[in-house]
């Protein structure tokens, strides 16, 4: 779910940043007067003497944003209930950090702007653009890795939800007791359809488009109904019963292919699938590639001459929403992320470094969807309508800057997991400091003409992708046996050292291997609940002898000390250090020499 996230918004950026250089084109073209004038023609829709009308901007801003939210809201109704943000340890730090990401710029903003004609607009500067944040990313490419993405996806998810409840509270202007009391039972009738597991979808789309006019006229920003929505829809995962019939209607359909065995497998197979699922594939590319661009045509567009220029120089408004997207969410993201991890309340996703957190925060002052967004709801004067927007330029395009500054500058190849290839010339001990012996992990006979010691971490990538490579060569020759020694990089990777301890009370039922394996299966899933559910797998207690198993790793790691190991993985291959690159090819032409060596 997540990575088809990633592939779809990023793929997006292009075209929002398309949509953004075109809107500056048109409205600094010699035809600029047509921009506004184009985004004003009003659109309505009639039943008989009835009318509902608004201008095409605000069938932008309040009708398809609307989509836009409530797929924001599916997004976060699926990973509270099967995804990222089920685990609270994971949450804590996102959410702090999101949480310090806007209110550090809103107080940036405010110390230029408090009192003035602009302190309204304090929330412009609050909320991170994710597709253009993920563009970014992409365009870092190796520096960047999946953890640290899950980690941004995580806090603009909460970034947004902040943000939505921030306008629903301080940019209403007014309300309409009526039209809310309308809203409250077309919103109960829509819970009461989905708790009576009414799936008929005309029903939600015709209470859903009168939920949203009933929103629209009373006042409250229909944006907050496309989230709630969003939030309501149903997701689980898929239970075997459904699993099993879909198979089985997909069997009957090979076995005797018809339209009707085709149409009953199509039925059961997305039944299988949450509903969720399959509004966030259907919804995705609508939003990424088709609104959130058309949103940037229509709100882009601000006039960049020498006037305005000036103008914009000289505003607070421009410096507060420059500064604060710059500055304010660097310094917010990075505070809410420390002081989490300084008080342990809870926990990165993966083998981050400081650099690269760094870099994720100075990126995340891209704010530019919802930062546009908010200044359409925030200002009535055009021309600190139009600072706003040249400072949400200014700040997002020096915040993507900064950010690539710091992935290039600030990574360090030796500061994280690698392979030992990629370390640092250092002088490194060339033999095994401590013996193969009875206490070590082995699999494969005793008698093998090669031994690989693998030092490793359950949580370093590169472990896992060499785990099914030793594998092979262990099934591939049968005089080729694999011993695996724990080397937790703690500082790096947080969940190593637990991982580790639960394969030590697995080895007590003599299953090390078979947790061994499921370990480095689910890299990314190594919290304590993940740890405990793969230990009633194998009927294991995990916690049952914990100084123990401690004692136990901090062994094999003292003897990689000794040994020179400083990376993982690192080999030792008949006791002596390996160090080709870690590919099945290289590896297995050392272990041919030492096979056939006398």
């Amino acid at each position: 779910m997540l990575r088809a996230f990633f592939r779809t918004e990023a793929g997006s950026t292009s075209v929002l940043l398309i949509a953004t250089v075109l809107a500056l084109l048109w409205a600094n073209s010699p035809w600029g007067d047509t921009y506004e004038a184009f985004w004003h023609t009003p659109m309505g829709i009639s039943f008989g003497d009835a009318r509902f009308s608004l201008d095409l901007r605000h069938w932008v801003n309040d009708g398809l944003m609307t989509v836009f939210f409530f797929v924001i809201g599916l997004e976060v109704s699926y990973e509270v209930r099967l995804g990222q943000l089920r685990d609270r340890r994971l949450i804590a730090v996102p959410a702090v950090a999101a949480f310090g990401g806007m209110l550090v710029p809103a107080g940036v903003y405010l110390l230029l702007n408090f009192g003035g004609p602009g302190a309204g607009g304090w929330g412009v500067p609050i909320a991170t653009d994710t597709a253009f944040v993920l563009g970014v990313l992409a365009v870092v490419g190796a520096r960047c890795p999946d953890p640290l993405r899950a980690f941004l996806l995580t806090l603009a998810i909460v970034d947004d939800v902040l943000a939505i409840m921030i306008i629903a509270i301080f940019y209403t202007a007014s309300l309409s007791v009526p039209a809310l009391v309308i809203a409250a039972l077309l919103l109960a009738a829509i819970v009461t359809l989905r708790w009576a597991k009414i799936w008929r979808a005309p029903a939600y789309i015709v209470l859903g488009f009168a939920l949203w006019v009933a929103t629209l006229e009373s006042g409250i920003h229909p944006t907050l109904i496309g989230i709630a929505l969003g939030i309501l829809v149903f997701v689980y995962a898929p239970t075997d019963q459904k699993l099993l019939l879909a198979g089985e209607a997909v069997q009957e359909f090979t076995s005797e292919p018809s339209a009707q065995a085709a149409r009953e497998a199509t039925r059961r197979v997305q039944r299988a699938v949450s509903v969720n699922e399959r509004l966030q594939l259907r919804l995705h590319p609508w939003s990424s590639y088709v609104i959130v661009p058309v949103f940037a045509l229509a709100n882009a567009g601000v006039l960049l001459d020498g006037e305005s220029l000036r103008a914009a120089l000289t505003s607070p408004v421009s410096w507060g929403v420059g500064l604060g997207l710059l500055l304010g969410k660097f310094v917010g993201i990075s505070l809410g992320t420390w002081l989490p991890l300084r008080f342990g309340w809870g926990i990165l996703p993966g083998n981050l470094v400081w650099g690269q957190l760094l870099g994720g925060a100075a990126v995340s002052g891209i704010g530019f969807t919802v930062a546009l967004f908010i200044v359409d709801l925030a200002f009535d004067d055009p021309a600190i309508h139009s600072q706003a927007k040249i400072g949400i330029l200014a700040g997002s395009l020096l915040s993507a800057v900064m950010g690539w500054v710091i992935f290039r500058m600030a990574w360090d190849r030796g500061g994280v997991c690698a392979p030992p290839e990629a370390e640092p010339a250092e002088e490194l001990p060339e033999l095994l400091s401590v013996p193969v012996g009875p206490e070590d992990h082995v699999r494969g006979p005793e008698n093998a003409r090669v031994t690989i010691v693998e030092y490793g971490d359950f949580e370093c990538p590169y472990c896992g992708r060499i785990h099914p490579i030793l594998e092979e060569l262990r099934k591939k020759h049968r005089d080729v046996r694999v011993v695996f020694r724990h080397f937790p990089l703690r500082t790096l990777h947080p969940r190593a050292a637990p991982a580790a301890i639960v394969s030590e009370a697995a080895a007590d039922r003599g299953k090390f291997w078979e947790m061994h394996d499921i370990l480095y299966d689910n890299q990314r899933f190594l919290t304590d609940a993940d740890l405990e559910h793969y230990a009633a797998e194998l009927d294991v207690e995990p916690w049952s002898d914990v100084a123990g198993h401690v004692s136990r790793v901090a062994l094999d790691e003292a003897s990689g000390r000794d040994s020179g190991v400083r990376g993982t993985p690192t080999l030792f291959l008949n006791g002596v250090r390996y160090q080709g690159p870690l590919d099945l090819n290289s590896i297995s032409r050392a272990v041919e020499e030492l096979r056939e060596s006398p």
